[in-house]
């Protein structure tokens, strides 16, 4: 992608992005995503329908008037956003490519944090942790993390979740609010689930597209497979061939889905060839 073309995609990424968190997410991201607890603000007079445990009663007792306090949430929090930009992520056919709508939805997720004046950092994974960005403020910070999404070229191209969760790990101490965006075909990453599911709020985002669960009756093929960088013959009028195709699809799905449930990470599956913000709102709706 020229450097043109980039910044024109980045442009449009961010006019609709910012048009998702502020007509439907930004609220919903506040709501559903708690800060760290509440600070004293200041104090007020009693109203009705005031909780009289909130009643300060030194203030109350020198000016003879009934005043309660007032507590804000201590709001900052961060947002970490891990995304797979393995050989698979280029995989699409009739909207876009799974990397374009990994870059469209971080870029919801961003804008909805900062207008909630949360941070956010990005780790850009393949078969290792490839690209990390450290958590930050700022348009030109949230602009940069969407360019790296559509462009950073990786070293290596298949996936390995369980590499960039062990990574989070290690770079993020405090508490974050962490979606990961893959296809999550991956090697047994359970162990190191189970203790970022504990440490952070995590969420799964699988992008998938149909067409990878049905494999065509069209012949002898020759597919290529961008995590191995290799071709091979596939002969798809075999019934036993495209039964196991479906089989194991379906196997990584369920384990998928297995696995975040088992440790009580959050699981959103979107389709690369619908609109995803419904499904984006309707999680967090049912979080809340």
């Amino acid at each position: 992608m020229d450097t043109r073309t980039l910044l024109k995609k980045v442009r449009q990424i961010e006019i609709k992005a910012r048009r998702n968190s502020d007509h439907m997410l930004s609220g919903e991201y506040h709501s559903s995503f708690k800060g760290r607890g509440m600070t004293f603000s200041e104090v007020r007079l009693y109203q009705y329908g005031d909780d009289v445990r909130a009643i300060d009663w030194n203030v109350t007792a020198k000016l003879n008037e009934t005043y309660v306090k007032v507590f804000e949430e201590e709001r900052e929090l961060t947002l970490m956003l891990l995304v797979d930009i393995s050989g698979s992520t280029h995989f699409g056919t009739d909207v876009a490519y799974k990397r374009e709508l990994a870059a469209e939805v971080c870029a919801s997720l961003a804008f909805s944090a900062l207008a909630n004046n949360d941070k956010v950092g990005v780790l850009l994974f393949a078969e290792g942790p490839e690209h990390y960005i450290p958590p930050r403020k700022g348009k030109s910070h949230l602009l940069r993390i969407i360019r790296e999404i559509l462009e950073f070229s990786p070293k290596s191209s298949g996936t390995n979740v369980k590499a960039a969760l062990a990574y989070l790990l290690n770079v993020q101490k405090k508490r974050a609010i962490v979606f990961v965006l893959s296809d999550f075909v991956s090697p047994d990453y359970a162990d190191v689930l189970k203790v970022v599911a504990r440490k952070y709020e995590l969420v799964g985002i699988r992008l998938y597209d149909p067409t990878e669960e049905d494999l065509p009756n069209i012949g002898m093929v020759q597919m290529y497979d961008p995590e191995m960088r290799d071709y091979t013959w596939v002969n798809t009028a075999s019934k036993e061939v495209r039964k196991s195709f479906v089989r194991y699809y379906r196997e990584h799905v369920e384990k998928y889905k297995n696995l975040h449930k088992k440790y009580g990470a959050g699981q959103i599956e979107l389709d690369i060839r619908k609109p995803y913000m419904k499904k984006l709102v309707q999680y967090f709706k049912i979080k809340s």
